[in-house]
């Protein structure tokens, strides 16, 4: 299995990296690509660039920068990695992304929970999920005083008999 890490260098992007290397642990079989997309050049960046070449230069170096830590926490695991940086509509770009490396899923941080999650989703996880052809898993940030799934007295079920 292929996935798409989906990181734009935030702690909630990181928690998503780490979701994925939790199911490496737990048995999963997966490779990844980490992508990031920087936004296009604005006019003005375009019209007062000495050459267009710089602009792209300097968007792929702060996209490099940015992927850094996954790439570390990937290089930690031992797991095969790949890493794209790309220019353009997020949305777009990492949907274009997941196709182009024959990604089988796509995991990236979303913020929101509890009932207004949908209403919080943000507008690039949005059009990431309506328009991604493989399943998106979003990793959403856990508030300070939610204990993380899976621990004790999180179910019922749970609970010694």
């Amino acid at each position: 299995m292929k996935i798409l890490l989906a990181v734009d260098g935030s702690e909630l992007a990181l928690h998503a990296v780490r979701h994925a290397l939790q199911l490496v642990r737990e048995g999963l079989k997966a490779s990844f690509v980490i992508g990031n997309v920087q936004e296009p050049a604005t006019l003005y960046e375009m019209v007062t660039a000495p050459d267009p070449q710089v602009l792209h230069d300097v968007r792929a170096s702060a996209g490099a920068d940015l992927v850094t830590s996954a790439e570390a926490l990937l290089d930690a695991a031992g797991v095969d990695y790949e890493t794209e940086v790309a220019s353009g509509d997020p949305a777009q770009a990492l949907v274009e992304m997941a196709e182009r490396n024959g990604c089988d899923a796509i995991v990236m941080g979303a913020h929101g929970s509890g009932d207004l999650s949908a209403a919080l989703l943000g507008s690039v996880s949005h059009a990431v999920l309506k328009s991604s052809p493989v399943p998106v898993t979003f990793v959403r940030e856990v508030a300070e005083d939610e204990p993380p799934v899976g621990e004790a007295g999180d179910d019922p079920g749970d609970a010694p008999a």
